[in-house]
């Protein structure tokens, strides 16, 4: 046992220290966050404002057509498809001769494709209208009309799961969004550190270290060592992501003023409500921030945080098993491509199943994908996110816990039959097929 803590604490010293995983530690979630504004900041001024002339005829659309953001409709004098260009407009709108609600082509000329974000806009736009007018037609007045566009919402779903005689609220999108980003994150960092466990036997295979290292330590216990080892800094990385990322939105709050904090304050006393009665409106900013706090909130976060621990653990132990089995065999990075597809293949498949199961986690391939140990680590956080016991059943956790802890144990164990005979074996390309008779191979 102290030789395998030796080389856990070698593997986890070596990576921790590098400059790399420093760097990648500290600036990871700085830049997540960058990528999100600088994201949210182009959706929003990389658009382009598109000027379309409007040619009607019937006269019909001139007061009801309704401009946008990145849609200004105009209806000019002597504009048609041959100068609208040279008059500055983007492209041309030709209405048809109008005849009732009749379905009829309403034509778009452009000297370039507008995008189908933009197209279908458009025609929701006409089709809007149209409604207008036909509402205007039947009696509604045009004041009436201004009036109910300018109401907000006016119904606002709340979901409550039902749990024998507890009644909880519970928030879907939060749960598809956890479900998706935790499922994500364990199937980047199988492939992530499962490669770094097979290229750390490869070097050391490459390099003849091995053969030095085994002569004082059992094969087995190498390998194992180099699991735990890497396994611990792809922890460690996690943990000090979520305490950078807490860490971040804790002092977000310093640039927040003060009356919109006492506003978000009073939203969460009064659950959602300004007190007096409604009379006083909270601001925009405030609304906001308490809605995404109320919807965080929704989500059980110690079961959540807790399960992804597991599952990553595990996931990482039944993949990285198998994945330095290959690097004990081959000798350099091409000649493992063929090795590696077997394992690889049920990852990328069950990150497809897991965004299914993230839409819909009550499937029998979510459920069962959920319990079989070679897909559980990754689309089981699909389905936990949305609730324990809820959308998961007791039997079902358990049952996929077991499986999984059952599944590593065996891995393992077939790795280490293969590691012990593949780690010396130098100037021969293995199969699949000698891999396993090596496992099952009496000593």
């Amino acid at each position: 046992m102290n030789k395998i803590s030796l080389v856990i604490q070698r593997e986890y010293l070596t990576r921790v220290r590098n400059k790399t995983f420093i760097l990648t530690t500290l600036l990871t979630p700085l830049l997540f966050v960058v990528f999100i504004a600088g994201s949210t900041y182009l959706s929003l001024k990389g658009k382009s404002v598109l000027k379309i002339a409007v040619i009607d005829d019937n006269n019909y659309f001139k007061n009801n057509l309704k401009s946008s953001g990145d849609i200004q409709f105009e209806f000019p004098n002597a504009v048609d498809t041959s100068n609208y260009e040279n008059k500055g407009y983007s492209a041309v709108l030709m209405i048809p001769k109008f005849e009732g609600t009749k379905k009829t082509d309403y034509i778009l000329r452009s000297p370039k494709s507008i995008g189908f974000e933009a197209t279908e806009s458009i025609e929701n736009k006409i089709n809007a209208s149209i409604e207008e007018n036909m509402l205007q037609e039947a009696g509604i007045t045009r004041a009436q009309l201004d009036s109910i566009h300018s109401q907000s919402k006016f119904a606002q779903l709340k979901s409550l799961k039902q749990q024998g005689n507890e009644v909880k609220e519970s928030n879907d999108t939060i749960a598809a969004v956890i479900g998706y980003a935790s499922g994500f994150l364990i199937y980047l960092t199988m492939f992530l550190y499962g490669v770094m466990v097979m290229r750390g036997v490869m070097e050391e295979k490459t390099n003849r270290i091995a053969e030095v290292i085994v002569s004082s330590i059992k094969p087995f216990q190498l390998m194992l060592g180099k699991i735990i080892g890497i396994g611990a800094v792809g922890l460690t990385q996690f943990l000090m992501w979520i305490v950078m990322i807490v860490g971040l939105l804790m002092a977000a709050q310093i640039f927040i003023p003060h009356d919109v904090l006492q506003q978000v304050q009073a939203l969460q006393q009064h659950n959602g409500t300004m007190p007096g009665g409604g009379m006083m409106q909270a601001s925009e900013k405030a609304q906001w921030i308490y809605d995404k706090s109320h919807m965080l909130g929704t989500a059980n976060w110690p079961v959540i945080i807790g399960l992804f621990l597991f599952y990553f653990v595990g996931g990482y132990l039944f993949y990285s098993a198998l994945f330095a089995s290959i690097g004990s065999v081959v000798e350099d990075a091409g000649s493992s491509q063929s090795l590696t597809l077997p394992v690889t293949m049920p990852i990328i498949f069950s990150f497809i199943i897991m965004t299914q199961a993230v839409q819909n986690p009550g499937t029998p391939l979510a459920v069962w994908a959920s319990i079989i140990p070679f897909s559980s680590p990754i689309v089981m956080m699909a389905r936990v996110a949305y609730g324990v016991p809820g959308t998961v059943p007791y039997w079902q956790l358990f049952a996929s816990m077991i499986c999984l802890i059952g599944g590593f144990l065996f891995t393992t164990w077939l790795a280490g039959k293969i590691y012990r005979t593949g780690i010396l074996l130098y100037g021969k390309k293995s199969t699949w097929k000698e891999m396993i008779k090596w496992a099952f191979r009496k000593n």
